[in-house]
């Protein structure tokens, strides 16, 4: 494994399987790998998953079957929470809506489980409570290429820790999700706010039987 892991150019593929936001940073990621020196690639379907590759699984919303992620040499998730906390969906929208400003970040190895494999890479994404879904995602993205370009140029094969403590689980983010209450602040619905996206999932609130639709737009100072 070792000389497979040394021996240039190895193999890479970054997947997505969705229209995600994140494609744009699979991509961009794709050809930092490349001029690592490595071959790298970017799939969208789990089935092209090839012998021995190296494969960074972003953004992905399907069960990958385990006789695809065996093919791999090594499969690698990103998931942004303090795992074994905030397994599952949208952790960086719930733990914003939470009221959090520090949000982990953790590569690890992808299994037949939910955010259960070792974690490889740990690290931290610092916000200041006025980001929207661009900016927060504009960070998450920027930290993803960070951490799978770290296993990229590791000179040996990056050690694992297995995940310790008790899990929990998060939902999947619906656009029904995205109701304001109309009897609360906007101060204390901010948060909620500041992870709608104004196209797929925006906010919204209900009044004498009428459904109203909200974009929310940072308002540079300097305009």
């Amino acid at each position: 494994m070792s000389k497979l892991w040394l021996s240039k150019p190895r193999n890479m593929l970054v997947l997505v399987d969705n229209e995600s936001w994140i494609t744009p940073y699979a991509k961009k990621l794709v050809n930092l790998i490349k001029k690592e020196g490595d071959n790298a690639k970017f799939i969208k379907n789990h089935k092209n998953i090839t012998e021995n590759s190296i494969c960074f699984i972003l953004g992905c919303v399907n069960i990958i079957p385990n006789i695809y992620l065996q093919k791999a040499y090594k499969a690698l998730v990103i998931h942004e929470s303090a795992l074994p906390l905030g397994k599952g969906f949208s952790p960086l929208s719930w733990q914003i809506i939470e009221g959090k400003n520090q949000i982990p970040i953790c590569l690890f190895e992808a299994n037949n489980k939910v955010d259960s494999g070792n974690i490889i890479f740990k690290d931290l994404m610092s916000f200041d409570g006025h980001e929207l879904i661009d900016e927060l995602r504009q960070k998450q993205g920027n930290k993803t290429i960070d951490l799978c370009m770290k296993f990229v140029r590791s000179k040996k094969i990056p050690k694992s820790l297995p995940q310790l403590g008790d899990e929990t689980f998060y939902n999947l983010r619906k656009p029904e999700d995205s109701e304001l209450n109309i009897k609360k602040s906007i101060e204390n619905q901010f948060n909620l706010l500041r992870i709608v996206d104004n196209d797929k999932y925006p906010a919204f609130f209900w009044y004498n039987g009428f459904k109203y639709r909200l974009n929310i737009k940072k308002w540079k100072t300097d305009e």
